[in-house]
């Protein structure tokens, strides 16, 4: 296997992962602290240095008292942590690019989790496996999936995403849709495309449009629309990560991708959404994240209700996206035992319960659940999402040549959603057209840094 370069692999990588819509809940600004590179512990006494992206003052609150709490219980391993500010969006990945480069990675650093892969492929990372031997049942099984390449777990994360399907109950009314049936379906009765589509196009009015489809135009499109390509039938790339030919350009890709664009060109979605569309009322429905049930509930003004992620007429197969932050021990590590340990530690049910809830997102372990803090996730919107979580969760493909895949389908994704928008037609030719790009594209790259 060919190395791929590493400061341009990391490049475009990280700035794909940065854009992502399972990365932490960022604020954009610093951490709590208020200055760049704020720290928790003595980074020059550390026997355990960790790297990961500042972030709300409730997580850097967290990482405050969790560091000091490890450090009273283990003087001569201590730990500690740096978080690299976010208003500048490649100042994380610079850090780490340049580390890369210099021998001079921290004992542990933070990656998205599609991008795991990567890390584990160019050997930027080392296996964890034998320090979560005892626990890795406990973590939901796309957690263990994501984490996980060519048989070792690389990475861990304490959190989770998702995205599913909500409804504005007042314009759905409006609109003489049956908002009781929406309410009362079930993992193994969620709403069909059709559905869906027949939905949009009764809610598309005047004043709204009857859904939302694009989270954003990088990393929100792979992320948020792999599901629908999963249920009729094709992943984005094999099972094995070696190849997206056959897949992301094959007949099941081009018909979901042909659904989507037909909702753009009946002016039913819009291929330029206006920030939080849904919360404003320019429309009706949304394919939205789970970040979305702490903003609404604390925002809107309207009823909303909130159902599980749509599926192909075809199959009627649920699947959900996944994926967050991961926890990875660095190649440079000089104390792997006792930074497994602590990352052991780091990620035991308490803490994962505790982080989740300061962070409002889904934990990755079942029996966090179980923690007082984590109640809120026994019913309602947050237990949908736990739901889809741990059953019909499909993580994002397993590839060290994710980022070149995720950059070009969203681009040709966005090509073909703007062709959609200006001609009021779908082509079908031009999807066809637009995807054996995409796959082209991905071998390319495969074949040169990563086919033996």
């Amino acid at each position: 296997m060919k190395r791929k370069m590493l400061c341009s692999g990391l490049a475009i990588m990280m700035a794909t992962s940065l854009m992502a819509c399972g990365s932490s809940q960022s604020t954009g600004g610093d951490a709590s602290t208020g200055t760049e590179g704020a720290t928790q512990g003595d980074m020059d006494d550390a026997v355990i240095t960790i790297w990961s992206p500042s972030d709300k003052e409730s997580i850097e609150n967290w990482w405050a008292e969790k560091i000091d709490e490890w450090n009273t219980a283990h003087p001569d391993m201590k730990a500690a942590r740096e978080a690299i500010d976010r208003s500048d969006s490649y100042a994380y990945d610079n850090k780490i690019a340049t580390a890369v480069t210099s021998n001079s990675l921290p004992s542990i650093f933070f990656v998205d989790g599609p991008q795991v892969s990567y890390y584990a492929a160019n050997g930027l990372i080392v296996p964890i496996t034998d320090y979560f031997s005892d626990s890795i049942d406990d973590f939901d099984p796309a957690t263990q999936a994501q984490c996980t390449y060519d048989g070792e777990l690389y990475a861990i994360s304490a959190t989770q995403s998702g995205v599913a399907f909500y409804y504005n109950k007042d314009l759905l009314k409006e609109c003489g849709v049956d908002t009781d049936d929406l309410d009362s379906r079930t993992i193994d009765n969620p709403i069909t495309w059709s559905e869906m589509a027949e939905i949009a196009e009764k809610c598309t009015t005047d004043s709204y449009v009857g859904t939302h489809i694009i989270m954003d135009h990088g990393e929100g499109i792979p992320y948020a629309l792999e599901p629908m390509y999963i249920s009729e039938g094709k992943d984005y790339i094999s099972d094995d990560g070696t190849t997206a030919d056959g897949y992301v350009n094959s007949d099941e890709s081009v018909k979901t991708t042909a659904f989507l664009a037909d909702l753009i060109a009946k002016g039913y979605a819009n291929v330029d959404p206006i920030t939080d569309e849904f919360l404003n009322g320019a429309c009706a429905t949304e394919l939205g994240g789970s970040w979305d049930v702490a903003t609404l509930e604390a925002n809107a003004t309207f009823d909303w209700g909130v159902t599980y992620y749509p599926v192909a007429d075809d199959t009627h197969k649920a699947v959900s996206p996944c994926g967050d932050w991961s926890a990875a021990v660095s190649k440079d590590c000089e104390n792997i035992e006792a930074t497994g340990e602590f990352l052991k530690w780091l990620m035991n049910t308490e803490n994962v319960a505790s982080y989740a809830d300061a962070i409002a997102k889904p934990a990755t372990r079942a029996s966090a659940y179980d923690e007082e803090c984590m109640a809120s996730y026994a019913e309602g919107p947050r237990a949908l999402f736990v739901e889809q979580l741990q059953n019909s969760a499909a993580p994002r493909p397993r590839t060290p040549s994710y980022a070149t895949f995720s950059t070009d389908y969203a681009e040709a994704m966005s090509n073909i959603f703007s062709e959609a928008a200006s001609t009021k037609t779908v082509d079908e030719s031009y999807i066809k057209e637009q995807l054996d790009s995409v796959a082209d594209s991905f071998a390319e790259d495969y074949n040169t840094y990563y086919a033996n």
